[in-house]
């Protein structure tokens, strides 16, 4: 059997190429590629409020799941990414039930990502994805494919008016933006906020 390889987040921004989608990279562990992979904005906001700790208001739907899930007992042990069918990711839930018994649940790999920050568990693919999909991220931005393509070219990133306002005005926007669920801005705030530390 294919050896499997851990993935770890390390990054989530606005995608460039696609309207109201994000990207998602998933770095290996123990390597330099990295797998980009397009999210839609609802999939990008729940995993962005775990990843920055916040609380909304009402429990999104990935943290119903989560609480369902630890109210009966039920584990999430690790996510797979184990496929690419036509630029398509396929992901699946390895849970384990209270008894000790292991299941497999497809799932959207966007969807699979939002449970495995709520779970803390790990996600791993295997080297065949890593090899169709996979692309080596330059200290300077500039992306790669593994055997040394020349760079796709990214387009530079927009100025915020964020960095203007004072701490102060940066908390109150930042606790509207979670009081009207506005995750995607929230997230911007508080890396403005966190610069500034």
């Amino acid at each position: 059997m294919e050896e499997k390889l851990r993935l770890e987040i390390s990054g989530l921004s606005y995608s460039q190429t696609q309207t109201g989608a994000y990207a998602l990279v998933l770095s290996e562990v123990e390597g330099n590629r990295s797998l980009p992979i397009i999210i839609g904005n609802f999939e990008a906001q729940a995993i962005a409020i775990e990843l920055e700790q916040m609380k909304p208001s009402r429990p999104l739907t990935h943290d119903v799941f989560k609480s369902f899930a630890d109210e009966f007992g039920i584990k999430l042990l690790e996510v797979v990414i184990y496929n690419l069918v036509e630029g398509v990711f396929y992901a699946k839930l390895i849970c384990q039930g209270p008894s000790g018994e292991k299941s497999e649940i497809d799932a959207r790999t966007s969807d699979a990502i939002a449970f495995a920050v709520r779970f803390k568990c790990p996600v791993f693919t295997f080297e065949h994805i890593l090899k169709n999909a996979g692309v080596i991220i330059d200290e300077d931005d500039a992306i790669r494919t593994p055997d040394e393509a020349e760079p796709i070219e990214q387009k530079p990133k927009k100025g915020t008016r964020l960095t203007s306002k004072t701490k102060e005005e940066l908390q109150d926007m930042l606790r509207n933006a979670i009081e009207a669920e506005d995750y995607e801005i929230a997230g911007k705030i508080r890396d403005e906020l966190n610069k500034r530390k």
